[in-house]
C-alpha cells in the first residue's frame, strides 16, 4: 500500500510505501522543541520506503537526527536518521491524518506535566528496551 502526504503548502509532497515498522508518540525533550508541541506521533519507516518531492531543509537536531522541514511554510515532516536507516513521519503530514494510530508512548519521563495518558496505550520512561 502508498500513502501520501505533504505539508501545509503544497510545495512538498511524499509517499510511503508499505506499512510503518511502527507508529509512536515521542514526548523526549528534542521532539517537543522540534515539533513545537507537547509531543512527535509518528510512523517510522525504512527511508528506502520514501519518496520526498520539493524542495526541503533539515536541521540537526542531534548527532543522529535531522528534522526535515519545507522550505516554504516550515510543516515539520520528518525525523530522518543521519545513518540512511529510518525516518519518522508526523502523522498529521499524511492525506489520511487517520491512516495510522500509535501503539506505545515513549520518553514519558519528559513529558509535559499537564499531558494525561490514559489512552491505554504501552509507556516507556525512556526508549524501547532492546
Amino acid at each position: 500500500m502508498i500513502r501520501e502526504g505533504g505539508c501545509l503548502c503544497g510545495a512538498v509532497r511524499f509517499k510511503a510505501e508499505g506499512e510503518p515498522l511502527n507508529v509512536r508518540i515521542c514526548h523526549c525533550r528534542i521532539c517537543q522543541k522540534a515539533m513545537g508541541s507537547p509531543y512527535f506521533a509518528r510512523a517510522q519507516f525504512d527511508q528506502r520506503a520514501l519518496t520526498v518531492e520539493g524542495e526541503t531543509a533539515r536541521y540537526a537536531s542531534s548527532a543522529n537526527i535531522d528534522r526535515v522541514f519545507c522550505k516554504q511554510c516550515g510543516t515539520r515532516l520528518f525525523a530522518w536518521r543521519r545513518n540512511g536507516t529510518l525516518a519518522g513521519v508526523a502523522l498529521a503530514t499524511f492525506d489520511d491524518r487517520n491512516a495510522f494510530a500509535p501503539t506505545e508512548h515513549i520518553w514519558v519521563s519528559e513529558k509535559l506535566a499537564w499531558v494525561k495518558l490514559d489512552d491505554g496505550l504501552t509507556q516507556y520512561q525512556t526508549t524501547i528496551p532492546t
